[in-house]
């Protein structure tokens, strides 16, 4: 039979990987009798776990929400990777990096050096700006709350002489700095508001119907008003190619690319521009060896521009 200890982990392993668990089932999982089941949960309930009992013939066990944070237990991989994600957020902008400072150095802290030594080979670099206003996390939470319940938002906004109402549907993340995707009411039409420029007015208004967003797309249509295009379609002129070069070389200079590690030494670019002669002339800013996959209109510039500037 396990200690104590270490059979109150897999017992609270077990509990967090299903969602029900018959009493008998536990016991035959960790080799114990009922009784001794029994007590584990009672231990864990001690511990500040709510675990509900179901009544039956059978009985069973169930981890439940409770009202305050216990201990929690992540296997190796769930560990690594939220880590990996805290990481991402500390040095990806848009507000929160000290909490998820501290998030990221209290896991590491408690991690076995096995783990610890897989964080710490993870090293995330930030592409594109990152030098952001902050914003609140009770903002965030606000927005993204009326959101989920599709409540009219009642907000002022900075610079603006009045306060807004607006129908949100989206918040999304982009270079560092978050932003609201809204149906604003007072102009009846969409707009993309900073997260940071935003004071929620409380209470929320009236439940509202979705719409459906231009395109359907909301990375489309975010990338699209930053091009200054009121269409979802972004550039006019979108192709693909392969680089000879390491990703880390191209994504820092990528901006609103697709860049895609195809081996250590090769990666595939996906970007646009406002003209086919434009976006063969960005390709060609990166001291790399190119393969135009497509489509013909971008193989033709690509040769047109070696015309040019053989000429030259």
């Amino acid at each position: 039979m396990p200690k104590t200890s270490a059979r109150l982990l897999s017992l609270l392993s077990l509990l967090q990987a299903r969602r029900d668990w018959p009493g008998a089932d536990l016991a035959a999982r960790l080799e114990v009798s009922s009784r001794t089941v029994r007590r584990d949960v009672d231990r864990l309930r001690e511990l500040g776990y709510p675990i509900a009992t179901a009544k039956g013939p059978d009985g069973g066990y169930r981890l439940s929400a409770g009202s305050e944070l216990p201990p929690l237990l992540f296997d190796d991989d769930q560990a690594v990777a939220l880590a990996a994600a805290l990481q991402s957020a500390v040095v990806g902008g848009g507000g929160m990096e000290e909490a998820a400072m501290r998030a990221l150095n209290t896991v590491r802290q408690v991690m076995p050096s096995r783990l610890r030594r897989r964080v710490d080979m993870f090293q995330v670099t930030a592409i594109g700006p990152t030098a952001a206003a902050a914003v609140g996390v009770d903002v965030l939470m606000t927005l993204s709350a009326a959101v989920h319940a599709r409540e009219v938002l009642r907000f002022d906004y900075a610079d603006a002489d009045a306060p807004r109402k607006a129908e949100p549907h989206h918040l999304v993340t982009r270079g560092g700095r978050w932003y609201l995707v809204a149906w604003d009411l007072d102009r009846d039409d969409w707009r993309v508001f900073r997260a940071d420029r935003i004071s929620p007015r409380i209470p929320n208004g009236p439940r509202f119907t979705p719409r459906e967003l231009p395109g359907g797309d909301v990375a489309a249509f975010v990338t699209s008003r930053f091009q200054g295009s009121s269409a979802t379609g972004g550039w006019p002129c979108r192709g693909e190619v392969i680089l000879h070069a390491p990703i880390a070389d191209v994504a820092p200079f990528a901006h609103d690319a697709v860049v895609e590690e195809l081996a250590p030494e090769r990666c595939r670019l996906v970007l646009g521009s406002w003209s086919w002669p434009a976006l063969a002339a960005a390709i060609g800013v990166f001291d790399a060896d190119i393969e135009v996959v497509g489509p013909p209109e971008l193989r033709d510039a690509f040769a047109l521009l070696a015309r040019r500037y053989a000429a030259a």
